[in-house]
């Protein structure tokens, strides 16, 4: 089996999760890039390309059960195993006016869109990645979060943490609550597992409206993919260190 590292970034046809691709690439890894849509996919697949990169297309869709069952036979047959996965593709859900989530006027339904996404689409695609992982002599899963998560934070009056939002904020909390029950879960294994913030990086996401490129929100999801053995499992990060939860 080539000794060639294997990465699976979700989302990664633009923004920070191309960028998490791309930096990937750039250090040596065979990169495939998930996203729904073939012509934006294939795009960032040129371009990685066009940058040295080995990369290849990977069709997936996070809500979807055969969608993600697909892609992980796509991925055994092109690599055979799976070293590290990124889980970053994401939605922040319909807001409201200053990009708010009223919780008391919330649409259930935008609730469920947004866990859909950001956490059953996290577990669904890491329990069918899994095997794969299995077969790296040291595998890495860093599930894409936000600062937004930390209770800590929120309930901190005295911490500018943004507008409110009764859907988005709730649902990277649980998706950490679930990274720390993975890394649990993991214990006395080789498969280090970690949540990320990239910070307020102006993309498409943020409606452009941010201080950091996505290369720099991009940093901490590479590093935490790259952790040498030993390194920590069932934490939050961002540039400056931990975040608390």
């Amino acid at each position: 089996m080539s000794e060639t590292k294997i990465a699976l970034v979700t989302g990664a046809n633009k923004g920070i999760g191309y960028e998490i691709a791309a930096g990937l690439g750039a250090l040596g890894y065979r990169v495939g890039v998930g996203a729904r849509d073939r012509a934006r996919r294939e795009a960032a697949v040129q371009k990685l390309r066009a940058a040295g990169a080995d990369a290849f297309g990977v069709p997936l869709d996070v809500t979807g059960d055969q969608s993600v069952t697909d892609a992980a036979d796509l991925v055994e047959r092109q690599a055979g195993r799976l070293d590290v996965l990124v889980n970053n593709a994401g939605v922040s859900g319909e807001t409201g006016p200053g990009w708010e989530q009223d919780p008391t006027t919330l649409d259930l339904d935008v609730v469920r869109t947004v866990v859909e996404t950001n956490v059953i689409g996290v577990i669904r695609v890491t329990n069918a990645m899994l095997p794969l992982l299995r077969r790296s002599a040291a595998p890495r899963i860093v599930n894409v979060s936000s600062a937004v998560a930390s209770l800590t934070r929120q309930a901190d009056p005295d911490v500018e943490i943004g507008p409110v939002m009764a859907a988005y904020a709730p649902s990277k909390s649980f998706l950490n609550a679930v990274t720390v029950q993975y890394a649990r879960q993991f214990a006395g294994t080789n498969i280090l597992i970690n949540a990320a913030c990239p910070g307020l990086v102006a993309t498409d996401f943020t409606g452009f409206y941010g201080t950091r490129t996505p290369e720099q929100g991009a940093a901490t999801a590479i590093r935490l993919a790259t952790l040498p053995d030993g390194g920590p499992t069932g934490s939050f990060f961002e540039d400056d260190g931990v975040v608390p939860w």
